[in-house]
């Protein structure tokens, strides 16, 4: 399973790859920092599954969303935000998004889906 992380924190970025490092079946082909390169390059590398932010530079995760969104073979979005507020999470889910997660409360919770998905990559 292809994952892409898309957070403006590199500390954020390095923690999800090491974390994910052990889970059998799953790849990182890519991570950006802002929003318009994140488009690009999910585009070009057609990742199964997106861990996305919200507030990034150049472009927000919601606007990201709703482009990659549009295309036809769409990836699994995880929205991975630490502004949770509701408004957000029904703007997020109107967009497309498969799953809206805390950051401060349910970070857990991406390793926990991501493993779930698995199987549905034939991993």
């Amino acid at each position: 399973m292809k994952v892409f992380i898309a957070d403006d924190s590199v500390v954020l970025r390095e923690r999800l790859v090491t974390m994910f490092a052990d889970v059998p079946g799953m790849e990182i082909v890519g991570q950006a920092g802002k929003g318009l390169e994140a488009t690009d390059a999910i585009r070009r590398l057609e990742p199964d599954v997106v861990i996305l932010d919200i507030r990034m530079p150049d472009g927000n995760g919601i606007d990201v969303l709703k482009s990659i969104k549009q295309d036809g073979e769409a990836p699994i979005v995880i929205m991975l935000t630490a502004y949770p507020y509701p408004q957000y999470r029904k703007k997020c889910l109107e967009a497309g998004a498969d799953y809206f997660f805390d950051k401060s409360t349910e970070f857990q919770k991406v390793t926990t889906t991501l493993k779930q998905l698995r199987g549905k990559f034939g991993g």
